[in-house]
């Protein structure tokens, strides 16, 4: 019998004409949602950018395996790589848009333009906002006119969309900060911001945080302090959350098997690694993937409901 594993969709294989090599794709959700359902509903990957506003219904919406409820003027943001799934409780609609790393980066000087806004960092709790009422109106205007650029294929202007989602990024950044009465100095910003991307890369054969303060020329009290009053956790948890975060993306893969995980992610040996899952997620990484990883004859409602 094959072994199920979680799918990884390419911006191509979602494009209605896939003769077309589009690097933006716009649509309502409603229809996106007819053409694609039920395999939303299991949790996926995507090679792309991936942004949903939600008009209408209710749910829920699971990043990275942290469960949102969806609600109207709900919009998510997601970066390549993350697992995500959706279930719905009742009839939504919306906007989606689905973009690659390539669409602007020929268009900015800068082509790491979009880590300045948070809701891109790939930290699911960083990735939703709720409209305030004020911008409905302008977030929706912005939306509509992205889908009219990308249903107007003769006359398309790949420039034109890129301005509007640059528009409505700005837009919702202005609007959503996480804690707009506290100042952080930029210079904070610029060193949590460093540290995280260090951690990305090296996550798995860097796991002390004194280890990190030397590559980021601080002592491991400051880079501690820094993340503990930025984040509200040690250093050394933001090192432990990565590596976890990345365990649980890789149990969803039935072609690798826990040793083969621990060995991966540079693990003494397997115990080592189901002590460290097990005391953070409080089941063993076999309990955790049978919650994602199921038969394809069980139904999309059972399964949302026991994720």
């Amino acid at each position: 019998m094959p072994k199920e594993k979680i799918p990884v969709y390419d911006i191509c294989s979602l494009q209605k004409d896939r003769h077309q090599q589009n690097e933006l794709l716009a649509e309502r959700f409603s229809a996106y949602l007819k053409r694609h359902s039920p395999d939303l509903h299991h949790p996926h990957r995507h090679s792309f950018y991936h942004l949903v506003l939600f008009t209408k219904g209710a749910g829920i919406h699971s990043i990275d395996f942290t469960r949102f409820k969806v609600k109207p003027f709900d919009i998510y943001f997601m970066v390549p790589g993350q697992v995500h799934s959706w279930h719905f409780e009742s009839d939504v609609d919306g906007f989606i848009v689905n973009f690659s790393e390539n669409l602007f980066r020929s268009f900015l000087l800068n082509p790491d333009y979009l880590e300045r806004f948070s809701f891109f960092s790939g930290i699911s709790e960083e990735s939703v906002c709720h409209l305030p009422a004020a911008i409905h109106n302008k977030v929706i205007q912005l939306f509509e006119d992205i889908l009219a650029q990308a249903d107007n294929q003769k006359e398309s202007r790949p420039d034109i969309s890129r301005l509007l989602l640059l528009h409505l990024f700005i837009l919702v950044d202005d609007s959503c900060k996480n804690n707009p009465k506290k100042i952080i100095p930029q210079q904070k910003q610029v060193l949590l911001k460093n540290f995280r991307r260090l951690i990305d890369q090296h996550y798995k054969s860097i796991k002390l945080p004194k280890e990190y303060a030397d590559l980021l020329y601080v002592t491991p009290n400051h880079l501690n302090a820094l993340t503990q009053d930025l984040s509200g956790k040690t250093a050394g948890e933001l090192i432990r959350d990565r590596v976890l975060l990345e365990a649980k993306r890789l149990l969803t893969n039935a072609d690798m098997t826990a040793t083969e995980i621990a060995f991966n992610l540079n693990f003494q040996d397997n115990s080592y690694f189901n002590r460290f899952f097990k005391k953070n997620e409080g089941i063993t990484p076999d309990e955790f993937r049978k919650q994602f990883i199921i038969p394809k004859n069980k139904n999309d409602v059972s399964h949302s409901k026991n994720k």
